[in-house]
Formats: C-alpha cells, sequence, structure tokens
C-alpha cells in the first residue's frame, strides 16, 4: 500500500548504464532525507518487506561507508555497502552501492530530494552501471518491483514522522 498521491515509482532508462527513478512523497524533503540518513529508520523502510534489515554501519559524510545486512525468513544473509561521496542536507545524497554476494560490480546511485510547492517531495534516485551488463542484470533481479515495495514503506514510514 501507498500514501495518498504517491503512486508507484516510474523507472526511467536514461543510457545504457543508467536508470532513473522518481516518486512523489508526501513530506517535507527534511523528512525524506532524514528517512535516507538516520540508521535507526532505515530498518523500517529498507528492503522487501519479508526481509528485516540490520544497519551494521552508517557514517553518513563524504568519504564515510555504510553496510546493511537483509536477513530473510530462513536466516539467510545479503549484505550492502558503498561509500558516501555528496551529502548536501535535504537536497543531495550520492554513494557507491554493492551487492556482497555479486563483488566487484559497483553502482554509483545519486537521490536528489526536490521540495515541491505543497510540502509534498520528489525523489529522483538515478543510478549508474560500470556496463550494460549490470544494468540488465539488475533490471532482470526485480530492480524496479524491489524499489516499489522499499518506496512504499517509505511513504508508510513518513507518513507517520510528518
Amino acid at each position: 500500500m501507498y500514501a495518498k498521491n504517491s503512486p508507484p515509482a516510474l523507472l526511467t532508462i536514461l543510457s545504457d548504464c543508467e536508470v532513473m527513478l522518481t516518486r512523489i512523497f508526501d513530506a517535507r524533503r527534511e523528512v525524506v532525507f532524514k528517512a535516507h540518513t538516520d540508521p535507526d529508520l532505515i530498518p523500517q523502510w529498507w528492503g522487501l518487506r519479508s526481509n528485516t534489515t540490520e544497519v551494521e554501519k552508517m557514517d553518513v559524510r563524504p568519504g564515510g561507508t555504510w553496510r546493511f545486512i537483509q536477513l530473510d525468513a530462513e536466516g539467510n544473509e545479503f549484505a550492502f555497502n558503498g561509500e558516501y561521496r555528496e551529502v548536501v542536507p535535504s537536497q543531495r545524497l550520492v554513494n557507491t552501492f554493492e551487492f556482497e554476494g555479486v563483488p566487484g560490480h559497483i553502482i554509483l546511485d545519486t537521490a536528489v530530494f526536490e521540495e515541491l510547492p505543497d510540502g509534498r517531495t520528489k525523489l529522483t534516485a538515478t543510478s549508474l552501471f560500470e556496463t550494460v551488463e549490470d544494468r540488465e542484470g539488475m533490471l532482470n533481479s526485480g530492480m524496479e518491483d524491489g524499489s516499489n515495495e522499499s518506496w512504499d514503506r517509505l511513504a508508510e514510514l513518513l507518513a507517520g514522522l510528518s
């Protein structure tokens, strides 16, 4: 379920190595940005509903690193990590993203938080892949559905925070 006025994310293929997701959230951009940078909030929305997310490390500053571990119902672990490249509070967050199950395939993610006149936030997330094969692999792994499930959970969290 997603919040009112918050339809599923729109995925756009920008180039052979780049995709973009956009969605409007019913919350001020400071709140949406906080949900992306607060280690206490990440487990409440990041990833699939059927999994739990643990924040092992989250140092939100240029050069700082992050590592999240997801656990499925059978106890299998899936770890993700990256480095923050740019942090502009309430406006922009740039970081690398790597699924440790397939090491060496680094994605550069850029999230832009745009304040809309009605107090909502347009979130634009762009992922830059190293190769077209990496992009296709991510799309074929369910990137769009997984992103929408996470962002549905984010919309629900934001409704409680706003």
